[in-house]
């Protein structure tokens, strides 16, 4: 009986050992994504061409958005699968790229990278900064909550038009769901700060 409650203590500490280590290791895992991804971003701007975060990855930065009223800054990756978006925020591949007269369109989740998305408002200013070192300037210009099946903010547009997507709402316990939080930002100006510094 001693024998087998020493079992089940050491089996019940071993559990917790293994359980701490594994929370310790996510935000480990976490920390060192981000290292990677911004030496990816910076390799990417270096040669133009898309440089991968790690060599199995199946996504690479394209963009860098900025938000600055919330002082928060973070790399796109390409595509807005679920591989992409657990790392970042994914620019959906059939939308324009950054800066075109059109929409571009990114999503991520409402828990991580775009949780800042609930304290925009009206009139924020949002950055995106191209691979060509090209900033793009944004204003928020419309928040809204539609229904997945509303997929109206996919649509392209005759000017530049930046749209970031997440789930809603911001606190459900359940991930997923049918409501998406959608925010519209119009283009305001653009500038290349490689060219500004010759001028």
């Amino acid at each position: 009986m001693v024998a087998r409650r020493s079992l089940i203590a050491g089996g019940l500490a071993l559990a917790g050992v293994l359980s701490v280590a594994h929370g310790a290791w996510i935000p480990a895992k976490a920390a060192l994504a981000q290292v990677l991804l911004a030496q990816a971003w910076r390799e990417t701007q270096r040669t133009r061409a898309p440089a991968k975060p790690w060599p199995w990855a199946d996504t690479w930065p394209v963009a860098k958005l900025t938000a600055p009223v919330q002082k928060k800054s973070m790399v796109v990756l390409a595509g807005a699968n679920g591989a992409a978006l657990a790392f970042g925020p994914g620019h959906l591949r059939t939308s324009a790229p950054p800066g075109v007269s059109d929409n571009s369109v990114l999503a991520g989740h409402r828990d991580t990278h775009f949780e800042f998305l609930k304290d925009l408002k009206l009139g924020d200013s949002l950055t995106l900064e191209a691979t060509d070192g090209r900033i793009h300037e944004y204003k928020v210009t419309d928040l809204r909550v539609v229904h997945e099946t509303d997929t109206r903010a996919l649509l392209p547009t005759e000017t530049a038009t930046l749209t970031l997507i997440t789930c809603y709402p911001f606190d459900a316990i359940v991930p997923g769901g049918p409501l998406r939080y959608v925010v519209r930002a119009q283009g305001i100006t653009d500038h290349n700060p490689f060219l500004d510094k010759k001028t």
